[in-house]
């Protein structure tokens, strides 16, 4: 008689296979829940995640329209606003989710099979091909039914897509320990970043800038990424202040900060 069939069975180690894929099945789980809660709970689900930046997209057209004879790019007034405005609104979702995984989790995360790295990759997932796929339907709607006379190259957009989607990870990140160790910090960050709206070159280009301005606004990530993902869309368009270097630089520096600062301090901010 074998060794194995001396051991009791309650006794014997869990099988690895038992195991195999637990964090992708709890990943898809926690995608799958958000997906309900968010989206599934109000009347039109995912249809205002369409609804909303496009009528951001066209109050920008209509009240621009009629104040000026031409977009800075190109002859569509909507193409324009829509590339500088479907980036920064990326940001917002994307920092604001990777902001609240712990407190949107948090319940789920009370359980040890649960950890905030799989709600971090279940949030990000989820809304970055939600974002995209919104972003398409967008664009292509635009370009379909306007005369744009827009080519696409995709390499500038798929950079932009994946900067802003690193820069909105670093910057969730640190917000999330920053706001679960000290609450206030939600409303200070609301106030400070308010303005950021008008400097991230959604309703203009970096290039009509006064110097000065320019000077202040090109440390800002997001004016680097709309003009990156402008460029995708206008082949005209060549912006010379944009740094890919600088942008993943501040994106991967914030990312790792939050990554180091979650590790250390969740534990902390779940039993707040």
């Amino acid at each position: 008689m074998s060794a194995d069939h001396l051991v009791p069975d309650a006794l014997r180690p869990v099988n690895a296979k038992r195991r195999r894929f637990a964090a992708l099945r709890t990943i898809t789980a926690l995608m799958l829940r958000e997906m309900s809660t968010r989206y599934g709970a109000s009347p039109g689900g995912y249809v205002w995640a369409v609804l909303e930046p496009l009528g951001a997209i066209f109050v920008l057209t209509l009240v621009f329209s009629m104040v000026v004879v031409a977009p800075p790019l190109g002859n569509s007034f909507p193409l324009f606003y829509a590339t500088g405005f479907l980036p920064f609104g990326s940001y917002q979702t994307l920092s604001a989710t990777s902001s609240s995984i712990i407190g949107f989790s948090r319940p789920l995360l009370l359980y040890p099979t649960v950890t905030w790295v799989d709600a971090l990759f279940a949030r990000l997932i989820l809304n970055t091909v939600t974002q995209v796929m919104v972003g398409f339907l967008i664009l292509s709607g635009i370009m379909l039914l306007g005369e744009t006379r827009s080519t696409l190259q995709f390499g500038p957009i798929l950079a932009g897509v994946g900067e802003v989607v690193l820069i909105a990870t670093g910057v969730g990140l640190v917000n999330c320990v920053i706001s679960g160790l000290y609450p206030v910090w939600k409303q200070v960050w609301s106030i400070v970043t308010r303005p950021l709206f008008l400097a991230s070159g959604v309703f203009f280009t970096f290039e009509t800038l006064p110097p000065v301005a320019q000077d202040i606004l090109w440390w800002n990530p997001l004016m680097h990424i709309t003009g990156i993902f402008r460029s995708g869309f206008y082949p005209s368009y060549d912006p010379q202040y944009i740094s890919h270097t600088y942008v993943v630089g501040v994106g991967l520096g914030l990312t790792t900060l939050g990554l180091l600062l979650l590790g250390r301090f969740h534990r902390d901010i779940l039993n707040a």
